[in-house]
């Protein structure tokens, strides 16, 4: 959720403002496992939900992610030791020595070890990485040659320390008999560290049976002490602007207990949104970048990529364009998960609205809102997607993105296409062309094939949505373009919209607030506005499952958390209704001890 810069925020209240966004090299050595010696002492480090792991070489955990069918990348930090600047004594193994041995030049050997199982007896990959100064010290390796669907446990080890044990976990392999049968995956966004703290992590990190996590932006926030949220102190103190800036951000990050927790029981696939650059990024700046103080955005976008690929376990998309990271990832033939970078890449300025209203300057979408060449994805990603969605085999098409997709209304406008007056033009709604041409494509116009079963699963505005998506949701005739919000006829897919891991929402106990915009919103089932949590999916051959889980807190650290809403839609049905709690996946892997 985005707010302007230097402005401090209040604790409560239901503003706009502050209710929807406006717009807002070390190579590895990999080798198959014969009979390995693993590594001494495989014991997790030890660490206090408030603060950081005990461990002080590992002081940022270890973490994976972007997994597919035969790899994963695996990650971690290495903290050189300040008392291991020489060479380690004479007589032990070279690459013993070697581990021991920070370089004049910073470098630190890292080795690694991968194994079937928590203990180490059957390991089937081990290798080592250089870091050093110039990659922050992270590690990143592209681990490869593993089997389909299969739980992997791994550690690494550096200047004679060794990491946390982290689980991970490879995706299935299609065969054409829906051999993957069953995906269950947390998904959350916008975690602010000012704000409070990840209990939703926490929560995550104690789920055996999910496939991963998926994470759908704002995994850092950029504003100092005080600009958005005061529960917990921000490193550095200032707005982040630079290399080192964004590295110490992420490294605060990192080292917090819940999130190490999370990072190393789950593989993560992420996407970012905007605040890991700046609020309301777009293609040439960001609402909360002043250029004339805080120099060129493409510096600062340029110095927040380079920290955002060395600490987080993503792959790179184009080394020759950073700012492209839509990928997709296949979960067999049961769910297509395509991943969509929607801020830094093609995405044209905002517009402002005009029109006041009780919640700020609204705004139609007509005059330069009605611009086809505007575009929010860029067109070589619009067109990557539609073949994506166009291809796909999957049961499931499922896009994981950062701005809501659904129509949101201050008023509605009955029997009038695209009519009524909108919220907030950093959302779809401000894009209004390029999101018809994506409902072309799931129609299947001039002939082509419709798209069934797409879902889209949302972040950033720091609550809980479930919407059917339809282009006319005020026009109660199907038959005529429009959607009837009793039977769910019209709608033309489904988009679940989760809530925050720790960023502010809106004080709205009661419901009064959300029950305010059903009226011009007919298309929304349900609408929570003021609960911290993570989205849980489940999904089968039969019906697709999003039940919503709340946190109790995120002012302090809490164990407490609940249900509060269960939604699916069905196989060819393109439209939401009430589900309940689904089943855990039976017999899952072991966590990570």
């Amino acid at each position: 959720m985005g707010r302007p810069s230097h402005v401090k925020p209040q604790r409560t209240g239901t503003s706009r403002r502050e209710f929807f966004k406006r717009s807002a090299g070390g190579a590895a050595m990999v080798v198959a496992a014969t009979p390995l010696v693993p590594m001494g002492g495989l014991l997790a480090a030890s660490t206090d939900r408030s603060g950081a792991s005990a461990n002080a070489v590992f002081q940022h955990g270890v973490a994976s992610g972007d997994p597919l069918q035969d790899r994963v990348i695996l990650w971690t930090r290495v903290t050189p030791r300040l008392d291991a600047t020489e060479p380690a004594p004479a007589g032990r193994e070279a690459d013993e020595r070697e581990d021991d041995d920070v370089r004049r030049d910073g470098k630190v050997m890292v080795h690694f070890v991968v194994a079937l199982d928590p203990r180490f007896k059957r390991l089937v990959a081990r290798g080592k990485f250089k870091t050093g100064p110039e990659r922050d010290h992270t590690v990143k390796i592209d681990v490869t040659g593993l089997r389909p669907d299969t739980t992997y446990y791994y550690q690494f080890r550096a200047q004679g320390v060794i990491s946390a044990i982290g689980r991970t976990k490879t995706l299935p392999k299609g065969n054409g008999k829906g051999e993957a049968q069953h995906l269950r995956m947390a998904v959350v966004s916008c975690s602010n560290f000012a704000y409070g703290y990840f209990n939703a992590y926490r929560q995550i990190a104690e789920r055996a049976d999910l496939d991963m996590v998926v994470h759908l932006g704002d995994y850092i926030y950029e504003y100092g002490d005080g600009q958005y949220g005061d529960v917990r102190p921000c490193e550095p103190a200032h707005e982040i602007v630079t290399l080192a800036d964004y590295r110490m951000r992420h490294a605060q990050y990192k080292r917090d207990a819940d999130s190490q927790a999370m990072h190393r029981q789950h593989p993560l696939i992420a996407i970012w949104d905007d605040h890991e650059t700046a609020n309301n990024a777009w293609l040439d700046g960001a609402e909360n970048h002043q250029g004339d103080t805080e120099g060129a955005w493409p510096e600062r976008v340029k110095a927040a990529l380079q920290a955002y690929y060395e600490w987080m376990p993503v792959r790179v998309v184009d080394p020759a364009n950073l700012r492209r990271n839509s990928r997709s990832f296949a979960f067999g033939n049961l769910v297509d998960l395509i991943m969509l970078e929607e801020r830094l890449a093609g995405r044209a300025q905002q517009l402002d609205g005009s029109i006041p209203t009780p919640l700020g300057l609204a705004f139609t979408q007509t005059g330069a809102f009605a611009d086809p060449a505007r575009q929010l994805l860029g067109a070589t990603d619009e067109a990557w997607l539609f073949d994506k969605l166009r291809t796909s085999t999957a049961k499931w098409k499922v896009l994981g993105q950062g701005v809501m997709f659904a129509q949101l209304k201050v008023r509605g406008a009955p029997n009038a296409l695209g009519g009524g007056i909108f919220f907030n033009s950093d959302q779809w709604d401000g894009y209004q062309p390029a999101r018809n041409r994506i409902y072309d494509v799931i129609k299947g116009v001039n002939g082509a094939k419709p798209v069934n079963n797409v879902v889209v699963l949302t972040g950033d505005i720091h609550s809980a949505w479930a919407a059917d998506l339809t282009q006319d949701p005020n026009n109660p005739e199907p038959s005529l373009g429009g959607y009837n919000p009793l039977t769910g006829e019209g709608s033309l897919a489904v988009e679940f919209v989760g809530t925050s891991v720790s960023s502010p929402g809106v004080d709205d106990p009661t419901g009064a607030v959300a029950n305010s915009l059903k009226p011009a919103n007919p298309h929304f089932k349900h609408i929570d506005l003021d609960k911290r949590g993570y989205m849980l999916i489940d999904a089968n051959d039969q019906r697709c499952v999003c039940e919503f889980w709340q946190v109790d807190t995120a002012a302090a650290i809490s164990n407490v958390q609940t249900l509060g809403a269960v939604f699916e839609v069905r196989d060819g049905l393109n439209r939401l209704q009430v589900s309940s709690i689904t089943s855990p996946k039976a017999n899952p892997a072991k966590l990570a001890p």
